[in-house]
């Protein structure tokens, strides 16, 4: 299969075109380099340009009229950042991906493969949630998630659309070559704060949140290999008719996730362990949009995808610590 891969140059992006080579599929990249860095596009098919550009992607499909799916991962994604620039969120996550899916429809490549988040959810008081249980998105980024997946399920009932829409949950660690991982010089996901935290590029390791209703009070989250996360996108552009047949419907969420709940507390011991050392720590209150937090019931994915995790939480660990050691490598900063 030949797999169009918005925001292929990024984290998640870049993890998942290998994983797609690796099972022996042709992805094609598409990203405008705003924030994935151009090494790690390695010598895939690139396209430099914004999803928005409607000729850019008439030209992509005339050179590659053998497009099979889209994955649509292109997007802004850090919530402090959502909340102080609402705007920018808004267009570049929801304005510009209605003007991909249009264009896709009017190419005849109408299969969407689209990266939602699990911060939609509702609190829930187990904290497992299914893909049918109440939303309720805390932050300008989650609701942006939220509204694209209302434009493809809308899409995907008016038009010849069709989506898997994949609502992830917390992915770390790196791919198993080290040749992508973590980018953003500080970044803001979990567990590269405690990467910078362990390395002393961080005086300490900031715990935001600790007093919500979880079993020691910090936040609770389904944090998922990314290279685990990286083949459930395989087995959905392989099976994307036949998941579609047997739900019988257009359109379809999917939880992706380990299945189970780590708290923030549970994920520093489990990274000392690890690490072999312990890490300094310092306590705050939550960041502007954060939630409580959830873990996935997967037994959807399982059923539809026939996929689950093979990789530990320990092993996505060690491959962010590898990783950090080859950044200065790959991007020339640590």
């Amino acid at each position: 299969m030949k797999i169009l891969v918005t925001g292929g140059a990024g984290y998640i992006g870049s993890t998942t075109a290998k994983a797609l080579e690796d099972a022996g599929h042709v992805p094609v990249i598409l990203d405008s380099l705003l924030s994935g860095p151009l090494t790690f596009v390695r010598d895939r098919i690139f396209y430099e340009g914004d999803i928005a550009d409607r000729e850019l992607l008439r030209r992509i499909v005339e050179e590659h009229p053998d497009l099979d799916a889209t994955i649509h991962m292109a997007a802004r994604i850090v919530v402090p950042e959502s909340v102080e620039k609402p705007y920018e969120y808004y267009r570049d996550n929801v304005a510009k991906s209605l003007e991909l899916f249009d264009q896709l429809v009017t190419l005849g490549k109408p299969r969407v493969l689209f990266s939602s988040s699990a911060s939609l959810y509702a609190i829930k008081d187990d904290f497992e949630v299914t893909e049918g249980d109440p939303l309720a998105p805390t932050s300008p980024y989650a609701r942006t998630k939220r509204m694209i997946e209302e434009v493809l399920q809308d899409m995907a009932v008016a038009t010849d659309l069709r989506a898997i829409i994949l609502r992830y949950f917390n992915p770390i660690g790196s791919d198993p070559d080290l040749e992508s991982g973590i980018y953003a010089k500080e970044p803001t996901h979990v567990l590269g704060q405690l990467v910078m935290a362990a390395r002393g590029q961080k005086d300490s390791f900031t715990v935001t949140g600790t007093d919500h209703p979880t079993r020691d009070g910090t936040g609770i989250r389904d944090y998922i290999h990314v290279w685990d996360l990286a083949r459930a996108h395989v087995r959905a552009v392989e099976r994307f008719d036949d998941v579609l047949s047997e739900v019988g419907g257009p359109s379809v969420v999917i939880n992706v996730g380990r299945g189970d709940g780590v708290t923030v507390r549970e994920l520093v011991e489990a990274f000392e362990r690890v690490f072999g050392h312990d890490v300094p720590i310092t306590e705050a209150p939550p960041r502007p949009g954060d939630s409580v937090g959830a873990f996935a019931n997967v037994d959807l994915s399982r059923r539809l995808l026939d996929w689950q995790t093979e990789l530990s939480i320990d092993e996505a660990i060690a491959s962010a610590l590898a990783w950090a050691d080859r950044r200065q490598e790959v991007l020339g900063y640590e």
